[in-house]
């Protein structure tokens, strides 16, 4: 269901070799030593199948590691090499990625993360024909490159980070009316919907909030990206951004969001019920999530932990009827 082709993204467009240059400056800024520690524990746990390992997320763009938990991208040759249980396999192959809770210790404090594995032909899917912006919205924004396996695998990342971009920017400028725009608008409004299409734990503010924190980087890669979308996306001498969408393609691109919002449910409540079985004390940490990003408190009960799925659905129409989940 993931994997729907989507329909404004055939065919693929090559990244133009400057946008590649930039996502790899930035994918090669330094990181933390929890990362490294992180790293680590992830080499010794996939061994030959570890292809690469990405930084993203909160974390990330706060430069807070203390407090939140660290959000990782395992990339993997393949899941037959990366699992000795069969069931991960496929679970993982059905509905990529699996989700898992990882801790280390630095220097008497413990170091939090989750990290989803997915193979490296899924990651390219993700980021370049998935209908669902799952994994393209996230990789859209710049992330690091905490560990990649050898330089042929390096330049492979960067090109599917590039097409991330690409398809961010061709599925959510359509959904802007005004023809002058600035880069604030285009990526306020895109990280707005992608929210939208998942059961995402974020205030309405939050995409304005990131789009400000990363408003450099967003505006370089949006102009570097703009070459490749001629027939979407202009950049004058001076600077300015002209979108060419027209009123047609307007209305067609909002009715796929709307159909995406219904997918995103759906593949929502499976990814939490795969949680509840990869992801150890899921519950705690959701309820954790959701109250530091909505400020709404979930009750942790022992029936919650003991049956997480099923009654993680009344918590979940509890948070619809609420408005927590945007």
């Amino acid at each position: 269901m993931t994997g729907l082709q989507n329909p404004m993204l055939t065919p693929v467009i090559i990244p133009p070799p400057l946008l590649i240059r930039e996502i790899a400056r930035l994918s090669e800024l330094d990181t933390v030593p929890e990362a490294g520690l992180l790293a680590e524990q992830l080499k010794t746990r996939f061994g030959d199948s570890l292809v690469a390992i990405i930084l993203y997320g909160s974390c990330l763009r706060m430069n807070q590691y203390d407090e939140g938990v660290i959000d990782l991208y395992v990339i993997v040759d393949n899941y037959a090499d990366a699992y000795a249980n069969k069931t991960s396999r496929l679970i993982n192959r059905l509905l990529p990625p699996n989700v898992f809770y990882l801790e280390t210790d630095r220097e008497g404090t413990t170091v939090r993360a989750k990290y989803a594995v997915i193979s490296v032909a899924d990651f390219r899917r993700g980021c370049s024909s998935w209908f669902h912006s799952y994994i393209w919205s996230r990789f859209a924004q710049p992330s690091r490159l905490v560990y990649v396996r050898d330089n042929t695998s390096r330049s492979t990342i960067y090109e599917m980070l590039a097409q991330a971009l690409l398809t961010f920017l061709r599925t959510t400028l359509p959904a802007v009316t005004e023809t002058t725009v600035k880069t604030q608008l285009i990526w306020t409004n895109g990280l707005g919907l992608t929210y939208a299409a998942e059961l995402r734990p974020e205030r309405l503010t939050r995409a304005r909030e990131i789009t400000s924190q990363n408003l450099t980087d967003f505006t370089t890669l949006t102009h570097l990206a703009a070459p490749a979308l001629p027939s979407l996306l202009q950049l004058s001498a001076s600077g300015e951004l002209r979108h060419l969408t027209d009123g047609n393609s307007h209305r067609h691109v909002l009715w796929l969001w709307r159909l995406r919002r219904w997918q995103g449910l759906i593949l929502s409540i499976i990814r939490l019920t795969k949680a509840a079985y990869t992801f150890r004390d899921c519950v705690s940490y959701a309820a954790w999530k959701i109250e530091r990003h909505t400020g709404i408190a979930i009750k942790v009960t022992p029936e919650l932990q003991r049956h997480p799925v099923l009654f993680g659905f009344s918590v979940l129409w509890q948070l619809i009827k609420r408005d927590g989940l945007h």
